[in-house]
């Protein structure tokens, strides 16, 4: 709803997905990537913006993608595959992410919003909810699997640094950051864990499949276990965040 909101009174930005430098041996440099390249379509996907490409590239590191770039007044079919690396937003916050190698040049006339109907709003909204619930679960997922690595996990400390950051990009950028944690909050929240909602759902699944609920013995234990879960999980983002506030 939030991010509805957000396309329907601010618009849609976005920048041609051109490429205006390519670093030296990079993966854009070996995939054949050259200056005044525009990226229209990655593994089939139409690019619409710089922003679309990044986002695709970011989060498929070691994955071959298939691109479609305009050069000139020819087609041209490329193939490269971003590499894990440690980059740094424009606050300095360091971010595990996958890169090609390519650089946007961007100006303030670069720069075009888009304004959508509700309908679209709509749609637009629904596609990145789903993007930020599926990279959640990718990113907890990758935790439990040694791939991503839990120094990423933030509590309060980090929110608050990272909101009074965005906060200085605009209000757009503020909602956008707002709409992002409701959603990772929420769904959270319904991972099945006593004590969360999720916990809840799974005591009445188990009272459905055994045709009568819990002892209170029984949930008690279940509320303990699940409120010491989600203490040693504030526990360890809050050292997660000191260390993150001490190192920058």
């Amino acid at each position: 709803m939030i991010f509805t909101c957000l396309f329907t009174f601010f618009g849609k930005p976005s920048t041609t997905a051109r490429v205006d430098k390519v670093e030296a041996g990079s993966a854009a440099a070996v995939a054949g990537f050259q200056v005044g390249d525009v990226v229209t379509a990655i593994d089939g996907q139409a690019i619409g913006s710089f922003s679309d490409m990044q986002r695709i590239v970011s989060v498929r590191a070691g994955e071959q993608l298939a691109f479609t770039v305009k050069r000139g007044d020819a087609i041209v079919q490329l193939r490269g595959t971003p590499e894990l690396k440690e980059v740094k937003d424009p606050f300095g916050n360091a971010h595990r992410l996958g890169v090609l190698g390519i650089t946007r040049q961007t100006s303030a006339g670069d720069v075009t919003t888009e304004r959508v109907d509700p309908a679209t709003a709509l749609w637009l909204g629904v596609k990145e909810t789903w993007f930020v619930v599926d990279r959640t679960l990718a990113y907890i997922g990758g935790v439990f699997t040694g791939r991503e690595a839990a120094d990423q996990v933030g509590g309060p400390l980090r929110i608050a640094q990272i909101s009074g950051q965005v906060a200085t990009i605009g209000l757009a950028a503020l909602v956008h950051l707002a709409a992002v944690l409701s959603i990772s909050i929420g769904l959270l929240n319904l991972f099945p864990v006593p004590l969360l909602d999720g916990g809840h759902l799974l005591f009445y699944a188990v009272e459905a499949v055994r045709g009568r609920p819990l002892s209170p013995r029984a949930q008690e234990v279940g509320f303990r276990i699940g409120l010491g879960l989600v203490l040693m999980l504030m526990v360890f983002a809050t050292y997660n965040d000191i260390l993150h506030l001490a190192a920058s």
